[in-house]
């Protein structure tokens, strides 16, 4: 049995097949702005499943998936009462982004417990784990690019830029200036905030990157242990195990 996995966000839409065991070879990626039913048509076309998993945070394109696919095959939207493997130490579990419980999910088996998942989106996600397990909360503050998108559209003289690491701390143009305060700002950011959960948090976290920016972020923060591209396809994943089979 093969299973449709679908991380519906806000920039991207993330399209992967799986089965009991592991992820599959076929991916698909659009511009979330592009899901429809003429492209999900295009997509999907000659790809074989036999059940559909979703997690969503646009309301508006879930509508279309739920529309697409209802009625062809099983289908199961992520929220919190789906089957996590874990509890929810959270006063308002329905609050929880689907994407973020399905980060939850992926961290439990491919990582173990404690964790943070710093999943580098349209915003950046902390999602904490405990040792119990259970998601016990987690950090939201702006993506970066949506920090350095907002510099570009609020002042007269500052670019666009494309995030890259910068050769120095001491910017030598206003380009290389603005990756300073963009790429090792943010390093700050993400430091600040994990010293802040550890002092809370029982137990030594793993922390787990993910995301379009994860990998830049990452390579100068020794206080991530891993990068995951796949850690909430495969969250999907092993929560549909969960809802299919059980």
């Amino acid at each position: 049995m093969a299973w449709l996995l679908i991380d519906n966000s806000n920039t991207r839409t993330k399209f992967a097949l799986g089965n009991r065991d592991a992820l599959l070879s076929w991916r698909a990626v659009i511009p979330t702005g592009e899901v429809l039913e003429d492209t999900l048509d295009a997509i999907l076309l000659e790809v074989a499943f036999d059940a559909v998993m979703i997690c969503s945070v646009v309301p508006l394109k879930a509508a279309v998936f739920e529309s697409y696919f209802s009625g062809k095959c099983p289908l199961h939207f992520l929220t919190c009462r789906s089957p996590l493997g874990m509890g929810i130490d959270y006063p308002e579990p329905s609050q929880i982004g689907a994407d973020r419980l399905a980060n939850a999910a992926g961290v439990l088996s491919r990582h173990g417990v404690p964790a943070i998942v710093i999943d580098f989106g349209t915003a950046v996600t902390f999602d904490v784990i405990s040792a119990e397990p259970a998601y016990c909360g987690g950090v939201i503050a702006p993506g970066l690019g949506a920090m350095t998108g907002y510099l570009s559209s609020k002042t007269a003289l500052l670019p666009k830029i494309e995030l890259a690491e910068p050769v120095s701390a001491i910017g030598k143009s206003t380009v290389h200036a603005m990756q300073v305060g963009a790429v090792v700002g943010y390093r700050g950011l993400v430091r600040e905030i994990l010293q802040r959960i550890g002092a809370e948090l029982a137990g030594k976290p793993k922390i787990v990157a993910t995301g379009g920016d994860a990998a830049l972020i990452a390579e100068g923060l020794p206080e991530i242990d891993v990068v995951d591209p796949d850690i909430t396809l495969d969250g999907l994943r092993q929560v549909a195990a969960r809802v299919f089979l059980e």
